[in-house]
């Protein structure tokens, strides 16, 4: 009877494997973008603090299985945080577009519980920003910006063609304040560095 239950729990790991080299696997989630914001205040205003709202919206993404143990997922998503500081009170929205690339390895692909953490590279773009202090400074972020980013996470097998998926990502994002009406005098530079927690369902293709 042993040997039998030991058989049973081997195939039921086994059976929903999937994750295999040459597979592309798809996730959907809902993710929650969390600022963990601080302020270099090195700028033309002393004292100024600002601090960046979170935020939860969709993501895709998709990760291509190099071997059966190591990935590469490409991360697509946006979100659009509210501004606010110490002095002026709120001053706006900023939208964020970090696509985010890592290099994952997957601990147990022929499992039923598959984690993996990964690392790599996001390239961050603000852009849609409507800041102002008072409606009279128009404020301005950096197009863009390069940072690390670390992740893990795990698919669990659903059926043989889906599963569900639970992932945190920590990337590093930091942006130039400027005033525009203080002749592009800098304010500061935000370091944004979110954690994002997300939740999701995949299939592969």
């Amino acid at each position: 009877m042993k040997k039998l239950a030991f058989a049973a729990m081997i195939g039921m790991l086994s059976a929903s494997a999937f994750a295999a080299q040459g597979d592309i696997l798809a996730r959907f989630r809902v993710i929650n973008v969390d600022p963990a914001t601080s302020w270099d205040n090195s700028g033309a205003v002393p004292g100024l603090s600002v601090d960046a709202k979170n935020a939860t919206v969709p993501e895709l993404d998709f990760t291509y299985m190099i071997t059966n143990n190591i990935g590469a997922e490409l991360i697509l998503g946006t979100s659009r945080h509210k501004i606010t500081t110490n002095k002026f009170g709120d001053v706006g929205k900023v939208s964020v577009l970090p696509p985010t690339l890592t290099l994952q390895y997957h601990f147990a692909p022929e499992a039923t519980f598959r984690p993996y953490v990964g690392a790599g590279l996001n390239y961050t773009n603000f852009y849609n920003s409507g800041l102002s202090v008072a409606g009279v400074t128009n404020l301005s972020v950096d197009k863009n910006s390069f940072g690390p980013a670390l992740q893990a996470g795990a698919d669990i097998a659903i059926n043989k063609n889906w599963f569900f998926n639970v992932d945190v990502k920590k990337l590093w994002v930091k942006t130039d304040v400027s005033a525009d009406q203080l002749g592009g005098a800098k304010l500061g530079t935000l370091h944004v560095d979110p954690w994002v927690f997300g939740i999701g369902i995949g299939t592969k293709f």
